[in-house]
């Protein structure tokens, strides 16, 4: 129906333990729900039983979109997987990178490259978080990894805005999800980036005005407000004259 939707935007948390990361992701998926038609899953990696993927190419022959091999909690997650349109997907930096535990999640999604040939993935949009205890902890590195992954499926990838460009970079000072809070331009970057993601999915879905566009330009760069975008190229125009 005009005007809404109609989309499903997955947010995934790669963190061990409950903390930092679990907030920004759903902080960014319930930006992204405010959104007209848009409907938000979640879930949460701690605690998760996954065994890494020993490649073994079982899925492919089977075409099934389940790994055939291994029974853990990867069973649950391919169906919600497959039918989002979007994908926020969170990690903490370890060594300037994601998780392990992200990393086998990603890795086990190899049964779904069934779905690939017929052009699904390039369909769908993807962003990244990134929450580093230091100020230059490794964010943008992680974010690379993350975007990493949605590239080498073919998927259009999302920044936190303008002045965010590999994705949302969160600093939590090592104070968890306090840290995270404080973090007030990172965590501008965390509900943008989700309601971006939102809205490129739908219009990449349902085209401009079946998703309730035309949009602003704000909105379609990544500023918050008509007057936010203003200010900060006013800003970009006068550092240019120094």
């Amino acid at each position: 129906m005009a005007g809404t939707m109609g989309i499903r935007i997955l947010g995934i948390s790669g963190s061990p333990r409950k903390s930092a990361t679990q907030y920004c992701v759903q902080e960014a998926l319930d930006s992204a729900g405010s959104l007209p038609g848009v409907e938000t899953d979640f879930i949460d990696l701690q605690g998760a039983d996954i065994h890494y993927c020993i490649h073994c190419d079982r899925c492919y022959k089977d075409k099934t979109g389940q790994c055939p091999t291994f029974t853990d909690d990867m069973a649950g997650y391919y169906e919600r997987f497959q039918k989002a349109d979007g994908y926020i997907i969170g990690s903490p930096v370890y060594n300037m990178s994601t998780s392990a535990l992200l990393q086998l999640f990603l890795n086990r999604l190899r049964p779904l490259g069934v779905f690939a040939q017929n052009g699904e993935r390039q369909r769908k949009i993807g962003g990244g978080i990134a929450i580093g205890g230091m100020r230059n902890g490794g964010m943008e590195t992680t974010l690379q990894t993350i975007n990493n992954f949605f590239l080498s499926n073919g998927m259009l990838v999302i920044s936190g805005g303008i002045f965010a460009y590999n994705g949302a970079a969160v600093w939590s000072d090592d104070r968890r999800v306090a840290g995270a809070k404080a973090d007030i331009q990172g965590m501008k970057s965390v509900r943008l980036m989700g309601r971006r993601i939102a809205l490129f999915a739908g219009i990449i879905k349902n085209g401009v005005l079946d998703s309730g566009g035309p949009w602003s330009p704000n909105e379609i760069i990544g500023f918050e407000t008509p007057e936010a975008m203003l200010e900060d190229y006013s800003k970009l125009r006068n550092r240019s004259k120094d």
